[in-house]
């Protein structure tokens, strides 16, 4: 899935593979560029950089909870019950 990262001083685009490109370039150009209002699209949706960071922090933690039950059914399993 391609991400689009734009910020609104002369209309600045870059397209990028990954959340974690476009969240990095997000974080640049508002941070060390000192641009604001820099959002980060997706195809379904469009961002700020703290509701993209909060969105992919969720859906590590959705990651880490589906891991953790896949591998305690795994064990329960393996020992017999």
């Amino acid at each position: 899935m391609a991400f689009v990262v734009q910020a609104h001083i002369d209309d600045h685009t870059m397209t990028t593979e990954t959340a974690k490109e476009a969240f990095a370039k997000a974080i640049d150009w508002h941070v060390v560029q000192r641009l604001t209002g820099v959002p980060i699209t997706d195809p379904t949706k469009t961002y700020s950089i703290d509701a993209f960071a909060l969105a992919m922090a969720l859906l590590e933690i959705a990651k880490t909870a589906v891991a953790t039950a896949e591998q305690k059914a795994e064990g329960k399993n393996d020992a017999g019950g």
